[in-house]
């Protein structure tokens, strides 16, 4: 029965797609209808602890099971998508929009797949599946050259992490032979630390830490709605939900718990910097997605998964809302540039609900994002008191971004709005800001005592601490919100690490499948053509043999002339046959080799779509024959 948890939104994501474009309204509803059907089945899953399984073969079986923690990010994920899709069905260009509405859907089914799955070959299903539909998603506004580049990149991206994942699936199916995520239990030696760090690296490139970061950039050229959904319920939070749900079988492998706490912490402090110096408001939102996700693993990294994943469903809550609200600030304003905003008095409303959203990020209490952070503050300071004050100074980033986003967008300014936002879309703002606000019932030690997590002890002198350095992040943001210019170096884009990439990969790379083309034109092709050519010599050289055999009839007496005019005859009478024998046999073995080679180099277009399309075909051939090789 847990299959239709993933099945009906990838369904009817499809079904609204193949519809077409057509009314706001009735796209609107529909996709809307969807949300709320799988909401009510995530629901309902929960409560009555469904279960699934599909034999794949005689030897594998796809395992769907819910966990508390599974069971809460499963339900998060339908429930952050219907205030997104009532936005985007209001909001986004309406020309092709049953294609993003359904796409979104077919996303939050992939992504319910990856929550739901028990073993390491659904989860990698889910997972590919995202990859395609962030690729998609990313792309959408396809016309614009700009837009599938972008959508490459974080495709290309993720894709490289996502071997991680294949590596700790072999090596799981290698040693243990089975693929259920409590075989990882099993594994000792090389295998584990395989798998673990395998896991370690998909999760890293998904959630967009540390050398993975970039892409995150480049993913801002899909709609807002698309940011919204792919940095609050589903793609990037994925990465940490895997680590959540893997820790008990990983956290046993020696040097991954640090690993993960160095990989997490690196990140939060690097997202905050970059954050702290972008004009650009959804690149500024996503370096805090960065850095947010970046302290969900430092509470993987410390032993209290738990917390990781409260975080992460307060996370989604206000992370979507300031990416819907920058959305409707990028088109009131006709850019994305903070400092052509401030919207306040046009827009008051919206201003409202963005300053929830602001306080949340900032950790701002009594809200429930700020109990979640003090958490993993709490959890950290457990390890060590340096990684405690680093979580703090972490803390007082997103404060300090957040200020300075809110202020420059939404705060004071004369601006004056290209188009203000109609109904749905500020209703669709208001259901995540009082999401935000109901989670902060965290605080109420009652609430607290029913969550089924285990929970850190916290000191009143380190929330103290924290509180402080939360109202210097305040101050801070403010400050450089009203300055008269940001700092604009190449440091904003990730502190130089895409042109580093740039330079020591994609380049060196580039030149390398220059030298290979080459090769494969000079050396390759040229055994083809060096067969083409003999052949024509051979076949050159048999018409010559066969005109030899013209004898002159005078030099001949008459018996010799008998056999020569008989052996004429014989000659014409074959010359036709003859010819097309010795002449076609070289000559059309000469164009079948010279075809073979064209319509080989036709696969080398180095198009990423046409490799994908032989992949799938190939993927397809694979699944037919492993369902009906045993008949």
């Amino acid at each position: 029965m847990l299959w239709a948890l993933p099945l009906f939104p990838m369904l009817a994501g499809l079904a609204i797609w193949q519809s077409g474009d057509g009314s706001r309204l009735r796209l609107g509803l529909v996709a809307g209808g969807a949300a709320t059907g799988t909401l009510s089945l995530a629901v309902f899953a929960a409560l009555q602890g469904w279960q699934g399984a599909l034999r794949w073969s005689a030897a594998l079986e796809l395992h769907l099971a819910l966990t508390p923690l599974s069971a809460a990010v499963a339900t998060t994920v339908p429930a952050v998508a219907l205030a997104v899709l009532v936005f985007a069905a209001a909001h986004e260009e309406k020309r092709g929009l049953a294609r993003l509405l359904g796409l979104m859907l077919i996303f939050c089914g992939a992504m319910e797949l990856a929550v739901t799955a028990s073993d390491l070959l659904s989860l990698l299903i889910g997972w590919e599946l995202m990859g395609f539909c962030s690729w998609a998603l990313i792309g959408h506004h396809w016309r614009d050259d700009t837009n599938p580049a972008s959508g490459r990149y974080a495709f290309v991206t993720t894709r490289l992490g996502d071997l991680g994942l294949f590596l700790a699936l072999m090596a799981t199916w290698s040693e243990a032979g089975t693929l259920d995520y409590a075989a990882l239990g099993r594994l000792e030696g090389l295998p584990l630390v395989l798998a673990a760090f395998g896991v370690l690296v998909a999760a890293g490139a998904k959630a967009g830490q540390g050398p993975f970061a970039p892409w995150l950039f480049r993913a801002m050229k899909g709609p807002s709605s698309v940011s919204a959904l792919l940095h609050a319920a589903t793609m990037v939070a994925a990465g940490a939900y895997l680590l959540a749900r893997l820790h008990p079988w990983l956290a046993p492998v020696p040097g991954w718990s640090g690993t993960v706490l160095a990989f997490g912490l690196a990140t939060a402090l690097a997202g905050g910097a970059v954050a702290m110096m972008q004009d650009h408001a959804k690149k500024l939102l996503a370096a805090s997605t960065s850095a947010q996700l970046g302290l969900m693993f430092v509470a993987v990294g410390a032993g209290f998964p738990g917390v990781a994943v409260v975080h992460l469903i307060a996370h989604a809550a206000f992370k979507a809302l300031l990416f819907l609200s920058a959305g409707i600030a990028g088109e009131a304003a006709g850019t994305y540039r903070l400092r052509a905003m401030g919207f306040l008095s046009s827009l008051p409303g919206v201003a409202g609900l963005t300053a929830l959203a602001a306080l949340a990020l900032a950790a701002v209490p009594p809200l429930g994002a700020a109990w979640s952070k003090e958490q993993i503050t709490a959890a950290a300071s457990h390890e060590s008191l340096w990684l405690g004050l680093a979580v703090m100074v972490a803390g007082a980033l997103s404060a300090a971004y957040a200020a300075r986003f809110w202020w420059l967008s939404f705060g004071p300014g004369e601006t004056t709005p290209k188009r203000r936002p109609v109904w749905p879309e500020t209703a669709a703002l208001g259901a995540l800001a009082l999401a935000g606000i109901g989670m902060g019932l965290l605080w109420l030690p009652r609430v607290q005592d029913a969550l089924p997590i285990r929970l850190p002890a916290g000191g009143s002198l380190e929330l103290a601490v924290s509180l402080v350095l939360l109202a210097v992040g305040l101050l801070a943001g403010l400050t450089l919100a009203r300055s008269e210019s940001d700092p604009q170096t190449i440091a904003a884009d990730w502190l130089g690490l895409p042109a580093l990439i740039d330079a020591a990969i994609v380049r060196p790379f580039n030149r390398l499948a220059a030298l290979a083309a080459r090769l494969d034109d000079g050396a390759l092709d040229a055994i083809p053509r060096a067969a083409a050519m003999g052949a024509q010599h051979i076949a050159r050289g048999g018409r010559r043999a066969f005109g030899l055999m013209q004898v002159d009839r005078g030099l001949l007496d008459a018996t010799v002339w008998q056999v020569a005019a008989t052996t004429r005859a014989l000659a014409r009478l074959c010359d036709g046959p003859g010819e097309t024998l010795t002449d076609g046999l070289p000559e059309g073995a000469a164009r079948i080799t010279g075809r073979s080679g064209t319509d080989a180099r036709r696969l080398q277009t180095g198009l990423s779509h046409h490799y994908y399309a032989i992949f799938a075909i190939g993927a397809a051939l694979a699944i037919l024959f492993l369902i009906f090789g045993n008949f």
